[in-house]
């Protein structure tokens, strides 16, 4: 495997079309249970460092990188020298001489990413910045793929805040032709306006749809996929003391869900039942939410190969 091979995933945005194709077609292929005797990462070493809180990404990426035949090195919180005052900047220059890849959580600005990126070296993953979650809508998509057997066509309903999930989400989908993104966020916690704009008109040229309104009431027909994320995303903070009441109305429970017979349920997890989602609809049977959980082992392996073994599956 040559250095030159390697490649970041920073943002849905940097991807070409055939790029987020393959890595969706990956993912799902391991899914399916597609053997890879290879061990592709074999010889690889990958950092995997997790500012934040998680589960089901930090261990993902840590069981796909072992599958796939890498060693890692798991960074909490604490563990690096950036907490002394070294630059984000000088921590990845060092790490790129030791590691082939570098997963990280921090849900801050995604600059400090692309810095580190900077290098030659060693491929860098963003496994969720403040403004975007990239690998989750690797898993989301692939996670569609699977139940839908298609991706073109697929009609989704995002109910909920305007988050990083919801941003990769509308990103991805717009490179799908015949897609249709219908977002329902609350006055004020919609998406970026440079990344609505961004998405729609990414849509458009593939003759796709995606569109918010703040109007829980305005729910289209003929809906695949009712998908929400909890109200308080890692890493932010609602000033607004009242905010629970604005997100009220834009619960995902039965009546939402019996408006859209045919629809399965999906979640990026964790979710506080009660709030978001009720628990008959998160724990009933048209609910793919854990099914959807268990393919970021998926979309972790698959990017971690296209990142750093520079070839498809």
């Amino acid at each position: 495997m040559s250095r030159s091979g390697r490649r970041h995933l920073l943002s849905i945005a940097d991807l070409s079309d055939d790029d987020l194709q393959v890595l969706v077609g990956q993912s799902r292929d391991y899914a399916r249970g597609a053997p890879d005797t290879q061990a592709p990462l074999r010889g690889t070493t990958v950092g995997v460092y997790f500012r934040r809180t998680s589960t089901r990404t930090r261990t993902a990426f840590s069981s796909g990188a072992l599958r796939l035949g890498a060693q890692i090195i798991a960074y909490g919180p604490n563990d690096l020298q950036e907490n002394t005052g070294e630059t984000i900047g000088d921590t990845g220059r060092v790490l790129s001489r030791m590691l082939d890849g570098f997963v990280a959580r921090t849900a801050g600005d995604p600059g400090e990413l692309r810095n580190i990126a900077g290098q030659r070296r060693m491929s860098v993953i963003n496994a969720m910045t403040a403004d975007e979650h990239p690998t989750q809508a690797v898993t989301d998509l692939s996670t569609i793929l699977t139940h839908l057997g298609r991706l073109e066509g697929t009609r989704v309903l995002y109910a909920g805040e305007g988050n990083n999930t919801a941003a990769a989400l509308a990103l991805a989908l717009a490179r799908v032709r015949r897609t249709r993104l219908h977002l329902r966020t609350p006055e004020g916690y919609g998406l970026e306006p440079s990344v609505l704009e961004r998405a729609a008109d990414t849509a458009r040229s593939h003759g796709s749809v995606v569109e918010e309104s703040h109007d829980p009431r305005e729910t289209p027909n003929s809906i695949d996929i009712v998908y929400t994320t909890r109200w308080q995303t890692t890493g932010s903070v609602k000033e607004d003391p009242d905010w629970r009441r604005k997100f009220r109305p834009f619960q995902v429970d039965a009546a939402l869900m019996a408006r859209h017979p045919g629809a399965r349920f999906m979640h990026d997890l964790p979710a506080h039942r009660g709030e978001e989602v009720t628990a008959d609809v998160l724990d009933g049977p048209r609910s793919i939410a854990f099914e959807q959980a268990g393919h970021k082992l998926f979309g972790a392996m698959s990017v971690l190969r296209w990142c750093l073994a520079g070839t498809p599956a």
